[in-house]
């Protein structure tokens, strides 16, 4: 514990985390270290990592049970529970929390750096803690009381006839089995009692609301996410793992490297239902999750 070091990346998120092995199994004190580094700084960078696929699981599992790859999108070849983010495989360059289209999106997730294009690349990852309480106090007290349906099944912004045969077959295969799921707006964080804005790419409508009206507010509270006082712009360098807490961030993964390969695994850890500040859960629509994950 002595040799853990912990220093800050910007004032509102991230922190590089020196002098943990992560390769190797870690004792209770040192991984509830880093829990509550991951508390406080909402993702955590390791450097010069000796891991494999079976390594990064094995670190994520110190955190809780793992889900499996994703919902509908393949898995690693003999690795079910790690999620190839393949640039060639598509490009995820919008705001969005993990999977939050299920009943309880994962917890945390870990990306690990395979290829890193020479130039670009980055992932940013906001602190939706930060941007709640940067919101005025009647916007706060109006997201308060709101909920929103959150759903895989829907066009990523990008036109039908500007797809080709290539992405409409992931697109298929992204929506293979559709989700809806009812989430508030801003989620209590069960570990630290903190308020976030729980919104991102997939909450697509606020209950009780047209889209169109939906669209406005989401986007007036997503810039509140976005502020770049909020984010972490990520440079990735080989051999690097971050772990970022699921619950109470967004990220994004800039397509800005020329169709440079670019390829990272994911490994995510089963999470909780979101609370809201009533304490009322979040409830699913449609779809069954559970060949996916487990409740934490």
């Amino acid at each position: 514990m002595a040799d853990i070091e912990i220093q800050k990346v910007t004032a509102h998120i991230g922190a590089r985390v020196i002098g943990v092995d992560i390769s190797k199994p870690l004792d209770d004190i040192t991984a509830a270290a880093l829990r509550t580094a991951l508390n406080e700084h909402k993702a955590l960078v390791f450097d010069d990592v000796d891991l494999d696929d079976e390594g990064q699981q094995a670190f994520a599992r110190h955190f809780g049970d793992l889900t499996t790859a994703h919902p509908t999108v393949p898995a690693v070849d003999g690795a079910p529970n790690v999620l190839p983010v393949d640039s060639e495989r598509g490009r995820a360059n919008h705001w969005h929390t993990d999977v939050t289209f299920v009943l309880n999106p994962p917890q945390a997730s870990t990306l690990r750096s395979i290829t890193v294009p020479p130039y670009g690349g980055e992932t940013l990852i906001a602190n939706s803690a930060a941007a709640y309480r940067d919101l005025p106090e009647p916007l706060r007290a109006l997201a308060d009381t709101l909920w929103a349906e959150h759903t895989n099944d829907y066009d990523y912004a990008v036109p039908d006839e500007n797809i080709d045969e290539e992405q409409a077959a992931q697109r298929a295969q992204f929506t293979s089995i559709k989700f809806r799921t009812a989430h508030p707006v801003v989620r209590v964080h069960p570990l630290t009692g903190e308020r976030g804005l729980f919104i991102g790419g997939f909450a697509q409508r606020i209950l009780g609301l047209s889209v169109g009206e939906s669209r406005k507010i989401l986007d007036l509270l997503q810039a509140y996410v976005t502020r770049p006082e909020n984010i972490l712009r990520w440079r990735w360098s080989p051999n690097q793992l971050v772990l970022f807490d699921n619950r109470i961030t967004q990220h994004y993964a800039i397509d800005n490297y020329d169709g440079a390969p670019r390829r990272l695994h994911r490994v995510t850890v089963a999470g909780d239902v979101p609370v809201g500040i009533e304490g009322k859960e979040s409830h699913s629509i449609a779809g069954d999750a559970s060949h996916y994950t487990s409740v934490a």
